[in-house]
């Protein structure tokens, strides 16, 4: 019998999902990886998975917004200890440019899939007694951040969410904790100027940006932490706040 924990890790194709994927199956865990539109990038990271761990990798696309995409891919997984909620998009610019689509889109993505996901992956754990949803958010769902509206509604959205369901199942032995991430080094930052860059850089006593692997870093160490540690919101962002 496989004894090997699987982890699905939604948004996995770059970045900060990609990063966790990787150190995931460094440390032997089964994965099923989803994203949206990036299949080709996607699938070469599964891939390489793969042939460096000798771990098994699933690749599903899915709009993780759609109810239905996520239930299709549930309908695929057997058993699941780790859940990832990573996947996620934001918005730069004035709220009262911002259109209804495009705001619903947000709390979409960012939080309504984190209902889908959970929802469906709590039976999954409950046969073990265990399990752990840990989510992705940012320290602008605890401070807000001008010209971030939407993406900071969302994610204070998504630390209320994790608070909560966390007193629901700690009963069941099912951790949930979220990682409030300061400025990472990723692609959903290159809308930003250097300038930006260089300002938001002057005001981390770190004085630089996080880096993905870091982030996964203690992604892992929460999928492996005492079962007492839940319903927390833990920072990562080089001593900003």
């Amino acid at each position: 019998m496989n004894t090997r924990k699987t982890a699905l890790i939604t948004g996995a194709s770059r970045g900060i999902g990609a990063a966790i994927a990787c150190s995931f199956a460094e440390n032997g865990y089964h994965l099923v990886l989803t994203c949206d539109k990036s299949m080709e990038a996607l699938e070469k990271l599964a891939e390489q998975l793969m042939s460096d761990h000798r771990i098994s990798c699933t690749t599903l696309q899915a709009d993780m917004s759609c109810e239905e995409d996520v239930l299709q891919i549930f309908s695929e997984i057997k058993h699941l200890d780790v859940l990832v909620n990573n996947a996620g998009i934001s918005y730069v610019g004035l709220l009262s440019d911002m259109t209804a689509k495009e705001w619903h889109r947000v709390m979409s993505v960012n939080l309504d899939s984190c209902f889908y996901t959970a929802r469906a992956a709590i039976p999954l754990m409950l046969q073990k007694h265990a399990g752990h949803i840990i989510n992705i958010s940012s320290v602008w769902g605890n401070a807000g951040a001008s010209m971030e509206v939407a993406y900071s509604a969302s994610k204070g959205g998504m630390n209320a969410f994790t608070k909560a369901l966390a007193k629901e199942l700690a009963p069941s032995g099912i951790q949930v904790n979220a990682i409030a991430c300061g400025i990472i080094d990723t692609a959903m930052n290159a809308c930003f100027t250097r300038e930006d860059i260089n300002q938001l850089k002057n005001e981390i006593p770190s004085d630089r940006l996080g880096r993905p692997e870091e982030v996964a870093q203690l992604v892992l160490q929460l999928a492996q932490s005492p079962s007492y540690l839940t319903g927390q919101i833990i920072t990562i962002d080089g001593g900003w706040r």
